[in-house]
């Protein structure tokens, strides 16, 4: 009994204190600063959050933008740079003789020259002619090389050249194990050794682009052809790697 008597002016105490505490707060939050104050901390934290939401939101959809005109605008612009181009090659001679530039005449007069160039070149006369071309060409000491591999590069894209004209896309394994690289089937050679004949691919293998490679013999069983045709293996190798497909099945030589 004394001892309940001794402890309980001590909680009482306790009690009045926390009671106390809980007036306090409630008298502070009765307050218009302390109200506005938490007011500005919610409204802050509100406009932080729906800024952040707005900011994520255009910088996705700019993006989007970006990444469907992207491809477009490279288009129209090698298009525009296209046209410009041979454009000016007839432009001026029609300004000179009509008086004023006509949009469009020049490039029409050179699509027109080209496909001229194309028939003659087929006959003998033209043949002729192309070969006396080539032979200054050939012996003027820069001018040559540049030729030269250009003239290569025309002709391994060509679709009447069948015997200098990329033959096949090739997947062979290199520069090292575990790693592949895209090339192209060119030709075939037969190797003489002690032991026999040994057919192999002569596989070209670009590093810059399309016009500069390396060039490998390599066996038949060495070699994996997938289903691509040249023209897709060569949009690979121009896109540098962008246009290669998600999936790629081997096909039987």
């Amino acid at each position: 009994m004394n001892g309940d008597r001794a402890e309980r002016p001590e909680r009482d105490a306790l009690l009045e204190g926390a009671d106390m505490h809980m007036e306090r707060n409630k008298a502070l939050g009765d307050l218009p600063m302390y109200r506005q104050s938490s007011t500005a901390s919610a409204v802050a934290q509100g406009q932080q959050a729906c800024l952040s939401l707005i900011t994520s939101w255009t910088s996705k959809k700019f993006l989007n933008g970006c990444v469907i005109l992207f491809p477009m605008v490279v288009t129209f612009y090698i298009a525009w740079w296209f046209l410009n181009f041979f454009d000016g090659f007839f432009s001026p001679l029609y300004e000179a003789t009509i008086g004023f530039h006509v949009f469009g005449l020049g490039f029409v007069t050179s699509m027109v020259f080209i496909f001229l160039v194309g028939v003659i070149v087929s006959s003998w006369i033209g043949a002729s002619i192309l070969w006396v071309g080539e032979w200054f060409i050939r012996r003027m000491p820069l001018i040559k090389h540049i030729y030269s591999a250009s003239k290569q590069i025309s002709q391994a894209i060509s679709p009447e050249n069948s015997t200098a004209a990329f033959k096949e896309v090739a997947i062979i394994r290199h520069p090292r194990v575990g790693e592949y690289a895209f090339a192209f089937i060119t030709s075939t050679v037969t190797l003489q050794t002690p032991d026999g004949e040994e057919e192999l691919y002569t596989v070209y293998v670009p590093t810059n682009h399309l016009y500069i490679g390396d060039i490998f013999l390599i066996r038949s069983a060495d070699i994996i052809r997938p289903n691509l045709s040249v023209r897709e293996g060569i949009e690979i190798v121009v896109s540098g790697g962008m246009a290669v497909p998600s999936l790629i099945t081997p096909i039987e030589p």
